[in-house]
């Protein structure tokens, strides 16, 4: 290019290079906002990855072998861990009492989870009427169990159902009525009413949180038109706090398979409750008291697999159910 075309070349004006500084700004604050999302996203992940990932891919590592010992009739000499497949996991299904303890948990959720969902729902839906007194302190009440842990409660409960201290047990007598509260035939009962006490009262406040988003239009409506109380909480309250619902039945189908707290507690205290009791405690004995941590883990992973089972195949269900009523 010549000097006499250098010199005609028109020069660039400031609002030319404009656009050029603000994309460059532009590329410079998103860049900035991306390390600043980061920061705040890694120590999650790392978190997240150590107390969650870690210790679930650990389990199915120890899941997957098994402690050989050398010497005479494997007694004495080394340990070392060798690789063995899925016979754990062989070995764990084909125990009596641990698929036994899974039919008992399986027999509590269908009977006490119903029974706990529906008391929490009549509590909630009673405390968020128009006319309900006292609403703070009987919701506060109702919540309080919930903050017992769950040992603390089991003791608490013992006392009730252990024969010779127990007033229940008294009084029963006293009208003629022979109750063992920890007998074979109702002791895990005993269990869903200790379980029962502690949760509803959280349950209740779950719903009562998605009653408070119900937009009070409705119910002003509702009221305009004629509807009762009955049809209220029915055709307006009810199918609105539905994902609550389902949140909670959720909740509490995990939380049925990991019962192991209260039968622990109560086990030296009822001679009907074994270490294959519920799947947990079965799991538990064959770790610290077996000293077989490997089929303990085998058995913690098929119950981590039913807990995720039964909570999707619910989730599905009712989302099959949903689609087909809209």
């Amino acid at each position: 290019m010549s000097r006499d075309t250098l010199s005609r070349a028109e020069p660039v004006t400031p609002k030319q290079r404009a656009p050029q500084r603000r994309q460059r700004r532009a590329s410079r604050t998103e860049a900035r906002n991306r390390r600043a999302a980061a920061g705040f996203v890694l120590p999650f992940l790392a978190l997240f990855g150590l107390c969650f990932i870690a210790p679930i891919v650990y389990a199915v590592h120890q899941s997957l072998y098994k402690t050989e010992r050398t010497g005479p009739l494997g007694l004495g000499g080394r340990e070392h861990e060798a690789f063995a497949g899925l016979a754990n996991y062989a070995h764990a299904l084909s125990d009596d009492r641990f698929l036994t303890g899974f039919g008992r948990v399986l027999l509590f959720g269908a009977v006490q989870i119903p029974l706990m969902i529906v008391l929490a729902t009549t509590l909630a839906l009673l405390l968020e009427s128009a006319g309900a007194r006292g609403i703070t302190f009987f919701r506060s009440a109702f919540f309080l169990p919930y903050g017992v842990p769950g040992v603390i409660a089991s003791i608490l409960w013992g006392f009730l159902y252990v024969p010779g201290i127990s007033p229940l047990v008294k009084i029963a007598d006293s009208i003629g009525w022979d109750v063992d509260f920890l007998s074979r035939g109702t002791v895990l009962w005993s269990i869903a009413n200790i379980v029962t006490w502690q949760f509803t009262g959280y349950n209740m406040l779950v719903l009562i949180a998605q009653l408070k988003a119900v937009p009070g239009e409705l119910y002003e409506a509702a009221r305009i038109d004629g509807a009762t109380a009955w049809q209220v909480a029915r055709h307006i309250k009810l199918p609105l706090i539905r994902p609550a619902l389902v949140l909670t039945c959720v909740f509490s189908i995990i939380g049925t398979l990991q019962l192991f707290a209260e039968p622990m507690v109560l086990r030296p205290l009822a001679s009907s409750i074994d270490s294959g009791f519920t799947p947990n405690l079965h799991a538990y004995s064959e770790a610290f008291v077996g000293n077989n941590q490997h089929v303990a883990a085998a058995e913690a992973v098929l119950l981590a697999l039913v807990a995720c089972v039964l909570s999707f195949g619910f989730l599905r269900l009712v989302g099959g159910r949903a689609k087909e009523r809209g």
